[in-house]
């Protein structure tokens, strides 16, 4: 079973029936009791950073989600919102203290008035892979779909799986250990979206 959180950070009903199509068991919850019984944790969500950490502390899933991620070490993916949570911290709407779990800041795109480019960053764009790792597997270069303005900065670059361009690169997907995230949507990113779906359903880190 696959627990995919819903903390009031957007629909999740599309990711898990993309994860259904591709094999997988998804749960929506909030419910710190059925995230203990899933093999597999997903954490996506869409909109403010600040509300975000807010909301996981509201619902009681901090605690559980540490249980079960660094304490237990169930695989986890963290999708758009659900990624920039992961960081220490987030400069969205003032400054926000976030998860930890991956060292490194939130920040909004920056860039030259003359690169004219809109922010929020929207539609899709090609992620280079720049190391192996099971869940992506794909080809070097593939297009997926983004929605976002704030990107996240790593410490250590040697976090990064993936890395976009947008005015300059960006960390477009990240792991460690047991930990995956991308910033963009594989649910609305068809048929490679699907694909990694799929790989999570089946790692093993």
């Amino acid at each position: 079973m696959i627990a995919v959180i819903d903390y009031g950070m957007g629909n999740m009903r599309s990711l898990a029936k993309a994860l259904a199509r591709v094999g997988g068991e998804p749960v929506v919850t909030r419910d710190p009791d059925v995230v203990r019984t899933a093999a597999r944790i997903v954490l996506p969500g869409v909109g403010a950073f600040g509300q975000g950490m807010e909301n996981l502390r509201a619902f009681g899933l901090l605690q559980v989600l540490e249980e079960e991620v660094l304490g237990k070490r169930k695989p986890f993916w963290g999708i758009c919102l659900g990624m920039q949570l992961l960081a220490r911290s987030s400069e969205e709407f003032g400054m926000h203290k976030g998860l930890g779990w991956v060292p490194g800041e939130v920040r909004r795109f920056a860039f030259p008035l003359e690169a004219r480019l809109n922010v929020p960053h929207m539609g899709w764009n090609t992620v280079t892979f720049t190391r192996d790792h099971p869940v992506t597997g794909l080809a070097r270069q593939t297009d997926f779909y983004f929605v976002h303005s704030y990107v996240v900065i790593p410490d250590n670059a040697g976090v990064h799986i993936g890395v976009c361009d947008y005015g300059g690169p960006f960390c477009a997907a990240l792991g460690r250990e047991n930990i995956v995230a991308t910033q963009f949507h594989p649910e609305k990113s068809q048929r490679e979206g699907l694909a990694i779906l799929k790989n999570f359903c089946k790692w093993d880190p």
